[in-house]
């Protein structure tokens, strides 16, 4: 009897714990709050991918898509700032890695997205900050899953492009009198 409730309140512990941690991953832009950014106002995002490195193992990715999953994603966070000074946020991908399905709880790869980014204004086109590299994972509810099991790799590379652009704007506000913001 003892074994059997220690199994049922670990399994439970166990999804009130994945529950919580679900947080980490970045909740979509459009429906919250997003930080104040003074004068910035996205011109355009440039993404590089030619060179970016597959992580085993993973799931295929073309630059193409990378590309378009992570302009994408840089345009849905920092798309609502008007400020009236333009800026471009240049991102090169280095490296990822999608999830392939793994064995729950044995085997759950990670998929993970590693790029260096780059500020620069658009009048003067001058570079701003940078280069940072910055990594960010998908999140703590693919903890004992892996996501390859629950998502397809468009899924994971919005998730990752999504906490990417979060992680990016992290890095930019960690210096907000660039932006006209008190520091």
């Amino acid at each position: 009897m003892t074994e059997t409730y220690s199994r049922r309140a670990f399994a439970g512990l166990s999804l009130a714990g994945l529950a919580g941690l679900s947080a980490c991953e970045a909740p979509d832009p459009l429906t919250q709050d997003l930080p104040p950014m003074g004068d910035f106002q996205l011109l355009q995002p440039i993404i590089v991918a030619e060179n970016a490195k597959k992580i085993p193992p993973s799931r295929d990715a073309t630059p193409e898509k990378l590309k378009s999953v992570m302009g994408a994603e840089l345009a849905r966070r920092f798309g609502r700032y008007q400020g009236g000074r333009d800026y471009y946020i240049a991102v090169n991908i280095d490296g990822y890695a999608l999830a392939p399905p793994g064995i729950p709880v044995v085997l759950t790869p990670k998929s993970i997205l590693v790029v260096t980014a780059n500020l620069w204004t658009a009048e003067p086109q001058e570079k701003v900050a940078g280069p940072e590299q910055i990594s960010t994972f998908e999140g703590a509810d693919t903890l004992l899953l892996g996501s390859g099991l629950v998502k397809d790799a468009d899924e994971q590379l919005t998730t990752l492009a999504r906490n990417m652009s979060r992680k990016i704007q992290s890095w930019l506000l960690r210096s907000p009198e660039r932006f006209g913001l008190p520091a």
